[in-house]
């Protein structure tokens, strides 16, 4: 026989921009490391520097997306509540 389920934990919120500034950061070093190798990295390697480079742009994209996001959730839920 089964348990009964739990109720869901509550939600908590926090600043998203935190953990996207942290893996922006962390590709951001990953790409100065590889271009500091310089020749010294192999080149069937030098792909990563790709990587670390859309990385850091995709980083960069979501550090600046995710206010617009939040806002515009935030007045998709007062037009909701308005309504009633």
């Amino acid at each position: 026989m089964r348990k009964p389920r739990q109720p869901d934990p509550e939600v908590h919120e926090s600043d998203y921009r935190v953990p996207a500034a942290i893996g922006t950061v962390a590709w951001v070093i990953a790409l100065i490391v590889l271009l500091a190798m310089g020749e010294g990295l192999p080149e069937s390697e030098r792909w990563w520097i790709g990587v670390c480079a859309t990385g850091t742009g995709l980083g960069v994209f979501g550090f600046l997306y995710i206010p617009r996001l939040l806002r515009k959730r935030a007045e998709a839920a007062e037009r909701i509540s308005s309504r009633d």
